[in-house]
């Protein structure tokens, strides 16, 4: 599954027409935000996590969004699951972000 890019206009929407979804927040200027995106991409098309939303969503663009998920610092990750927050960390370790999914 791709990763889509979400704002303030169609978060809410997609949090509740899914019932797992994991954001990755982050934003123009931020060099580890880029560098995460391939793995971010390749974990979206992991067979583990196929019943999984991924998204991103840039957290100066989308405040509303970015205080939901209560982003400290980029990149951010989040895991909703029915619409409401299971837990969120700022981190750029694939295997946190891994441990976070499987939460859901």
């Amino acid at each position: 599954m791709a990763v889509e890019l979400k704002t303030d206009e169609n978060f809410q929407d997609t949090l509740k027409s899914n019932d797992k979804v994991v954001v990755k927040y982050f934003a123009d200027w931020c060099g580890s935000c880029r560098l995460f995106a391939p793995k971010f991409r390749r974990l979206s098309e992991d067979d583990r996590f196929s019943d999984v939303t991924f998204l991103d969503v840039n957290a100066e663009n989308s405040p509303e969004a970015r205080k939901l998920a209560g982003v400290t610092n980029l990149p951010y990750f989040a895991a909703f699951k029915n619409g409401e927050l299971v837990g969120g960390q700022a981190t750029s370790k694939e295997d946190s972000v891994v441990d976070l999914i499987s939460e859901l």
